[in-house]
């Protein structure tokens, strides 16, 4: 059974995408098609069930051009906001994480992604919304980027950035943790 803190965020997830649908009067199907999900997901997503996975998170996000942040929080929020709890997004076979952090929403969202791959571990992300960017930093380790079937090495206290609307990944072949931060810039809505 779902932890408290995970059944709270299904309930958000739930509350913001039918929020989100509605404000732009959409249909399920029209969320669906845009989404790339099938009409089921979308409804049980939008009645809090399910357990979505980041690739369904950002299909949603994307189509409905909003972060993530505003999907799983949505709401308004004070001039500063201190945020404790990150959302745990992606869990690796060895234990590495990936956490949002925070974010903005509308009109310059934008994300901000703590992550951890142990050794060995890897990470393929689909493609985001076109003009979408992405900027890395690497604490420890040796992360390697794969972009257009290019890999890429950064190695800690080095910085990248790339285009990521196209299908990426993230990897440590490395037989150390990769700790890196990273920026998700989607295009203003």
């Amino acid at each position: 059974m779902p932890d408290t803190e995970s059944l709270a965020t299904l309930a958000s997830l739930a509350r913001n995408v039918r929020a989100q649908r509605a404000r732009r009067q959409w249909t399920l199907d029209t969320l669906a098609a845009r989404s790339g999900l099938s009409k089921g997901v979308v409804v049980a997503l939008e009645q809090g069930r399910g357990n979505p996975n980041l690739a369904t998170l950002i299909r949603l996000s994307d189509a409905l051009g909003v972060s993530l942040t505003a999907l799983l929080e949505g709401g308004e929020h004070p001039a500063v906001r201190v945020s404790d709890r990150p959302a745990l997004l992606w869990e690796g076979p060895a234990g590495g994480t990936g956490r949002l952090l925070d974010g903005t929403d509308s009109p310059s969202p934008v994300e901000l992604w703590h992550w951890r791959l142990e050794p060995g571990e890897r990470h393929d992300s689909e493609a985001h919304a076109p003009g979408t960017r992405e900027l890395i930093h690497v604490y420890s380790g040796e992360l390697v980027l794969t972009i257009g079937g290019q890999d890429v090495r950064v190695p800690a206290g080095s910085s990248a950035r790339m285009t990521a609307d196209e299908p990426h990944g993230y990897g440590n072949p490395g037989a150390t943790a990769v700790d890196f931060a990273g920026v998700v810039v989607p295009p203003a809505t």
